[in-house]
């Protein structure tokens, strides 16, 4: 880089405590992300093995429901902290986050669960016919990309576009325009 291109440039500056507190939060956000995780793994495992579910998912495809429940989990441990940080932490770029909009994304986040835990189950029926490995397989990757659709879907036409609409990369700023 040369010295023209950083002298236009503001210095940001951080103090020491600012960096603890970032890296507090940000290590509590990966905690929660990972405890969510799990918690959801923990109760999908207790309703498909002798629990309600145990009748329509198949031995091979349960662990479709645990790869289901890591996204689940791992999702809305990592969002909850982060929406609500966004509402108590603010500046100038970026302001605060009210409790509609905070409310709106949490439902976001929930709906986009219930999502991700259909298309586990779907995947799971799979295991009628296909042995445990190649079902764990196929949810990882069906799980993994199952945000594509929802990223289709024209949001704002529901009066979701903050929330879903974001999938597209369109901010609700260029969305009024």
């Amino acid at each position: 880089m040369s010295a023209e291109s950083e002298a236009g440039r503001p210095e940001a500056r951080r103090s020491a405590a600012g960096n603890v507190a970032f890296g507090a939060g940000a290590l509590l956000v990966l905690a929660t992300a990972v405890l969510g995780a799990f918690a959801a793994v923990a109760l999908l495992g207790r309703t498909v093995d002798p629990g309600p579910l145990s009748g329509v998912v198949p031995d091979n495809g349960n662990n479709a429901l645990v790869v289901g429940g890591i996204a689940v989990g791992g999702l809305t441990g990592l969002m909850l902290p982060v929406i609500l940080f966004g509402m108590v932490r603010g500046n100038e770029n970026t302001p605060r986050v009210g409790p509609g909009a905070a409310a709106r994304k949490v439902l976001t986040v929930l709906v986009f669960d219930v999502w991700l835990l259909l298309v586990a189950f779907l995947v799971a029926q799979l295991g009628w016919f296909l042995p445990a490995r190649l079902t764990t397989v196929v949810a990882v990757f069906v799980v993994g990309f199952g945000w594509m659709p929802l990223a289709m879907v024209p949001w704002e036409r529901f009066g979701l576009g903050e929330g879903f609409g974001k999938l597209r990369g369109r901010s609700a700023s260029r969305q009024a325009k």
